[in-house]
């Protein structure tokens, strides 16, 4: 009986990808992203979600027509714009996998959901009323805004989902972690549906007066739509931007037998960390490296099966140069055969969110037959040597695709994806 029990929990499961949300600076659907990344736009400008008078840096990656009205106003009132984000994404996610309509068993489905900072606006709010009206003016809501796990949290209770609920939070790796351990719940048979990913809402005073203090931060104040570009001699930073990437991952046997569409496979997870300094990668990228070599490894590819790698790509000097040694590392003299691109350049540093909305950005790519474009790269920095896809998206036939995550504390995640063919 126990033996019975332990094959079945290590089962070899497939996961497919089932369904997508998006809410990001391009727009709020999965489709107005993409639409927006193919065509080489900038969802990058300036601040106006406070006045950032005296802060040094005025620009950020604003989610404009995120429709906070779709949710009622009770609701709202439990959550910060970091949790609205998800829910919206959720939202979108779940419905496109068809599921409110099919028969599935809610505790057999769960919600995992990444991110790097959690509710920093309801933490800024409530500070500031502490300290202007008192204690007793502090809002009833302001724990359950503001704890990391609040996104997860209130996306199961949105969804009805009773199985494995997580937050996870790796700074920039935070959603790419997050699917990461969907993927794993589902193979080993905790569940049969995640909807995972990340999102984050750091672009608030206090996240982008602590990011510019760091020198984290473009400071290219006079072209924002040229500020995050990865890759290029003139890059000085990231451009701190905000949203959520929302999948829904499904155990494929589970998916064929009520018919879903399947968007893509789902085939493996790599993570690794530095365990070097709390900030900087390792000039050789060894982290990043690793991570990739474990993921093909747990997806059982080698490096020429891989088309496209949807890259970290922060546009910052030290963090592009390691990202390039790393997957010269790993892809040796195959490297100058594989795409890559940092759709970063486009919707600026989602953090913890990233990963999330540039996994989907590789989905669509297998769907589509075009690898998006790294934009505002003119003049590649020495060292950075790497076919980017320079400006213009690319049509090309792509089979499997990698995205790459990294974050502060040295955390390095990868996922792989590949076309499903049944």
């Amino acid at each position: 009986m126990a033996c019975a029990l332990l094959d079945l929990f290590m089962s070899d499961r497939r996961v497919v990808i089932t369904g997508m949300g998006a809410v990001t600076p391009l727009g709020q659907s999965v489709d107005k992203f993409w639409d927006g990344l193919v065509d080489g736009a900038s969802g990058v400008g300036r601040v106006t979600l406070f006045d950032t008078t005296g802060f040094g840096v005025s620009i950020g990656a604003e989610c404009s027509d995120a429709d906070f009205d779709s949710i009622d106003r009770k609701t709202q009132k439990r959550l910060d714009r970091n949790a609205i984000f998800a829910l919206l994404a959720a939202r979108e996610a779940f419905d496109q996998s068809g599921l409110p309509k099919s028969s599935f068993n809610p505790k057999r489905s769960g919600a995992i959901v990444g991110t790097g900072i959690g509710g920093l606006w309801e933490l800024e709010t409530q500070k500031e009323r502490l300290l202007t009206k008192g204690p007793r003016k502090v809002s009833a809501f302001t724990i359950p805004r503001l704890m990391v796990n609040a996104a997860a949290g209130n996306v199961s209770m949105e969804l009805g989902l009773h199985g494995p609920s997580n937050a996870v939070g790796t700074a920039c790796a935070s959603a790419a972690d997050a699917m990461g351990v969907a993927l794993d719940a589902i193979r080993h048979n905790r569940a049969d549906v995640i909807v995972t990913g990340g999102t984050e809402a750091a672009l608030c005073p206090l996240g982008l007066s602590a990011f510019a203090a760091m020198k984290a931060l473009s400071s290219r104040e006079c072209e924002p739509a040229k500020a995050s570009c990865p890759f290029d001699s003139a890059r000085d930073g990231f451009v701190l931007g905000e949203g959520s990437g929302i999948l829904v991952f499904e155990e494929l046997e589970h998916a064929k037998q009520r018919g879903a569409r399947v968007f893509a496979e789902v085939l493996g997870y790599g993570a690794s960390s530095d365990a070097g300094h709390i900030t900087q990668p390792h000039d050789d990228g060894r982290g990043g490296a690793e991570a990739m070599e474990y993921c093909m490894a747990d997806a059982t590819i080698s490096r020429t099966d891989v088309q496209y790698i949807n890259v970290h790509g922060t546009s910052t000097p030290l963090g592009d140069l390691a990202e390039t040694q790393a997957i010269k590392r790993v892809f040796g003299d195959h490297v100058m055969n594989v795409a890559v691109s940092s759709t970063k350049s486009s919707i600026g540093h989602l953090l913890g969110a990233s990963g999330g909305v540039e996994l989907i950005a590789c989905v669509q790519a297998i769907n589509n037959g075009i690898a998006p474009p790294t934009i505002n790269l003119h003049e590649p920095d020495t060292g950075c040597d790497l076919d980017y896809i320079p400006n213009k998206a690319r049509d090309m036939r792509i089979d499997v695709a990698m995205s790459n995550s990294f974050g502060f504390g040295g955390h390095n995640a990868c996922l792989a994806v590949g076309r499903y063919s049944g």
